[in-house]
């Protein structure tokens, strides 16, 4: 998705990989895999340096789990950069998965579709944290608290790149551009429809 608009993006697996980079987005997937993989690569204190210093960093799904001050279980250990409280599988199991149309401060004035797969969601925000969208129950699923960004539902998964041009300007590339094409991506488009 990054790369279809234009974007530079690398793999991060390493600390090493981290250098020289302008943000960084910790992906959805499975959280405690997450937090023990950043643990055993020595991830967590460059990441968390990175996000202290100002450069940009987005978490998507597992990802909002990560940069949580804290979360509703034990298990992961949080990085505790952000300050929100996070329920992980909020909306019960996989086949609890769903989809929403959001209206997304910052986003301009079209919905945009968003797309939950066994999906946390945010239980307290910080008085730092400006809420960009919540679920019509008032729950919070997408947060911004400077250069951090928290989304519970997976941008990537569709073919709307206005979240990732959002995080891109975030993180000093071009200045969002609320007029910019809403859908835009046919090679996510079409590697939805083959997967479905």
């Amino acid at each position: 998705m990054l790369r279809s608009i234009g974007a530079d993006a690398t793999e991060v697996r390493l600390p090493d990989h981290l250098a020289g980079l302008d943000g960084l987005i910790i992906p959805g997937g499975e959280s405690t895999t997450l937090s023990r993989l950043m643990s055993l690569y020595r991830l967590r204190e460059p990441v968390a340096d990175m996000a202290a210093s100002g450069k940009a960093v987005w978490g998507t799904c597992a990802g909002m789990i990560m940069l949580a001050a804290e979360i509703t279980e034990e298990d992961p250990v949080p990085l505790a950069v952000m300050d929100v409280g996070v329920q992980r599988n909020a909306f019960g199991r996989q086949v609890d998965s769903f989809e929403q149309d959001l209206t997304i401060k910052g986003l301009g004035p079209h919905s945009y579709h968003a797309i939950f797969i066994r999906a946390p969601v945010i239980m307290r925000v910080g008085k730092e944290v400006d809420v960009l969208s919540a679920l019509p129950d008032g729950r919070p699923v997408a947060v911004q608290q400077k250069n951090l960004l928290a989304t519970a539902f997976h941008p990537e998964l569709t073919a709307d790149a206005r979240m990732h041009r959002y995080f891109v300007a975030m993180a000093g590339g071009p200045a969002y551009d609320e007029n910019a094409p809403l859908i835009e991506s046919p090679r996510v488009r079409g590697r939805l429809v083959q997967d479905s």
